[in-house]
């Protein structure tokens, strides 16, 4: 470590300041493990262009997923920035190619098809993309489509739209979906009927895209990528705009991202690209690596960046044992140790048991010093009973805590429940009717002061489903009442007052009554709302997600009597309650408490690309930290570059990108951790089975080979 430019008490080695004091004519493929010093170099870098008076509004950040962003945006919305034009940070798939195409629509409409080329574009999001989905599929479920199939509707709709990202990302007509399946498939010749009903689906439903001017990613990209991109008056318009570039986690992004960079890379004035090795964690997503290393080509410089600011000498071996257990390789020079020392065993013979031990020992870490944010808890899934588990003994152990899972859909957060329960007894005309118990959930949740026991009696009294009527807190005996409280009383009569009086008013748009009820109730002193901007940050995402799920409505949504279908809201709502999953919203991964323990899928943690002092693995036992999700309608290793057309898909294949996918996890996980790694082993796993899984197998291997030494 040498100097300390620019950023006072930071120090940076050679290779970080020749990153960063580049001259701005230069092109830099920066290429390394994970903690390197990589990003931080890159942000430095940014610093520096912006301290040198470029215009922020020349630089272009790019990243194959938001999360990677957030050192990024931590400087350019940081205090000490100077003034000036704004930087744009975006992915290339779904940040730019919409912007291109919502400038560029009059000609993309035309060209691409659109029945209606003169009316503006609807963009979908992921959740809006599944209820069209469901529209389109719903008829032919009835019709016999997908009779061999036995899986949710959503996660049916999501591996169709999963399809035809495939077909974007890599580059090939979504008309081939079923032939690409079909000829690598080798079984049941069900499953090709399947692959046919799936490519049917996909064509219906780019087809009600194009008559109602609805653009998925899958179709955005498309359009950006064949028809915009290729256009001079879009090159130049790029061109005069971005004058340079800094693109993050290269490994992660697409094979059709990297052919668009490729093409543009010689037009820049600079441009750093940073490469992390042994990367690739999204490729069930569709990234691929290769492409993405082959863009150093063109580069004038490419800076090889191997030592670690993150891992310990401990961590460092076990990574290198680890690596050469599961992937053999006789050229890889074995490490002196085999890391043994950093590795921390918590068994027990039953699941409640570990997990209250591997609080306890979260615990003796945080009382020894070790902050909690520098603590994770991760498993292959993190399933809701697992993930209220964990974060109920960690709550109950005053230890601070905080969880991520993409997957999860925001029916499942107590505050979302609680906002949507309320809207539904606030519009009787919508004939949904909670069950007490949500009531209650949403009372105790919503009104400070108040447990589960007087809430549920609460909701006893005063609720009736039929009619979806709150009966008044003075109803109430006098003698529950002063078991309740009249504090407690006091609140929810404000609450009740609120929604009665909204009944007899004009009904608003379902995202402006959220934003109503939060502002001028829940979120006042007395509330649930008041304090926990954990509740807040979900309030968000839900007003978010139901806005753009109207306004993506509005311009395709059924007319009645010649005026609009009003029960938008309640459309809304039977979305949520057929799993539809929640899109991804930024304050999902930003504004959470991050002086916290984490607990979250160990792909999550991966993608978050932070290092924590400790980690603690669950289930190391499991199957699943080698084995892939079944997906009956699609496979991801099946649609890429990579994969030869009309080659056989085997057993063999699956155990070989097992092992590769496990390898590529593990590295990843070790190169995030400073000092120890826990494995958290029980007799009877979480579903009741004995674990005997390849990973436990490999350490194992590892801690015998230590015992040897």
């Amino acid at each position: 470590m040498t100097d300390t430019y620019p950023s006072p008490g930071i120090s940076f080695n050679p290779a970080q300041l020749q990153i960063i004091e580049s001259p701005f004519n230069s092109k830099i493929f920066a290429s390394g493990p994970m903690g390197a010093g990589k990003t931080t170099a890159a942000v430095e870098r940014m610093r520096y262009l912006l301290a040198q008076g470029v215009p922020g509004e020349s630089i272009l950040m790019l990243a194959a997923q938001r999360s990677v962003q957030e050192p990024y945006l931590d400087l350019l919305y940081s205090p000490e920035r100077m003034a000036g034009g704004e930087v744009t940070s975006t992915t290339l798939g779904g940040g730019l190619a919409r912007r291109i195409c919502d400038l560029f629509w009059p000609i993309a409409a035309e060209a691409a098809g659109f029945a209606h080329p003169d009316q503006p574009p609807v963009f979908l999001s992921l959740e809006t993309s599944q209820y069209y989905m469901a529209h389109i599929v719903r008829p032919l479920l009835d019709e016999g489509y997908f009779e061999s199939v036995t899986m949710d509707r959503n996660r049916m709709y999501s591996q169709i739209l999963d399809n035809l990202n495939k077909a974007a990302i890599v580059g090939f007509p979504h008309t081939e979906i079923a032939s690409r399946l079909d000829s690598a498939y080798f079984g049941d010749p069900a499953q090709r009927r399947v692959y046919a009903d799936a490519q049917e689906c996909a064509i219906r439903f780019r087809q009600y895209c194009l008559e109602n001017n609805l653009l998925d990613f899958s179709l955005q990209l498309e359009i950006f990528s064949n028809i915009l991109w290729p256009l001079e008056i879009v090159r130049d318009y790029l061109r005069r705009t971005y004058r340079h570039l800094i693109y993050d986690n290269v490994e992660e992004d697409s094979p059709r991202a990297h052919d668009i960079i490729r093409t543009w890379l010689p037009e820049f004035e600079s441009a750093l690209l940073v490469y992390d090795e042994g990367g690739g964690y999204r490729r069930f997503l569709g990234s691929d690596p290769l492409t993405g290393w082959s863009l150093n080509e063109l580069c004038d410089e490419q800076i090889v960046m191997s030592e670690s600011f993150i891992m310990s000498e401990h961590i460092a071996n076990l990574a290198s044992s680890l690596e050469q257990i599961i992937l053999p390789d006789p050229e890889r020079p074995e490490p002196e140790t085999a890391g043994g020392d950093a590795v921390g065993i918590i068994s027990s013979r039953f699941y409640p048991e570990l997990l209250d031990a591997v609080v306890a020992e979260a615990k003796s870490l945080i009382d020894a010093g070790v902050a909690p944010t520098d603590i994770v808890i991760i498993s292959p899934f993190l399933s809701d009973a697992l993930r209220f588990s964990v974060m109920n003994r960690l709550e109950a152990a005053g230890i601070p805590t905080r969880s991520h899972r993409p997957s999860r859909t925001l029916r499942d957060e107590p505050a979302s429940q609680s906002l949507l329960t309320f809207s539904a007894i606030a519009h009787p005309a919508w004939s949904i009717r909670p069950p007490r118990f949500d009531v209650a959930y949403s009372l105790m949740h919503s009104i400070e002061g108040l447990d589960l026991v007087r809430a549920q009696l609460l909701a006893e009294i005063v609720y009736r489903s039929r009619d979806l009527r709150l009966s008044s807190f003075d109803d109430i005996t006098p003698e529950v009442q002063e078991r309740i409280t009249f504090l407690v009383g006091n609140r929810y009569s404000r609450l009740r007052e609120w929604l009665l009086e909204y009944r007899e008013g004009e009904e608003l748009p379902f995202d402006h009554f959220l934003r109503k009820l939060f502002g001028e109730v829940l979120s006042q002193p007395g509330f649930g709302f008041h304090t926990d901007f954990d509740s807040v940050r979900v309030a968000s995402s839900l007003i978010s997600s139901v806005q753009h799920f109207r306004q993506s409505l509005e311009s395709t949504y059924v007319y009645q009597d010649g005026a609009r279908f009003p029960q938008l809201g309640k459309e809304y709502m039977q979305m949520l309650q057929d799993g539809v999953i929640a899109a991804s919203y930024v304050e999902g991964w930003r504004s959470q408490n991050k002086d916290a323990v984490l607990v979250a899928p160990a792909h999550t943690f991966l993608m978050m690309n932070r290092p924590v002092t400790a980690q603690f693995w669950l289930d190391v036992g499991s199957a699943a930290w080698h084995q892939r999700l079944a997906q009956p309608l699609t496979h991801p290793h099946v649609l890429t570059r990579e994969w030869e057309q009309g080659r056989i898909w085997t057993d063999a294949d699956d155990v070989e990108t097992g092992r590769q996918g496990m390898a590529r996890v593990v590295s990843g996980l070790l190169h995030r951790c400073r000092e120890r790694v826990y494995l958290c082993l029980a007799e009877l796993g979480e579903s009741g089975f004995e674990q005997r899984g390849d990973l436990l197998r490999a350490f194992q291997r590892v801690m015998n080979w230590e015992s040897a030494e």
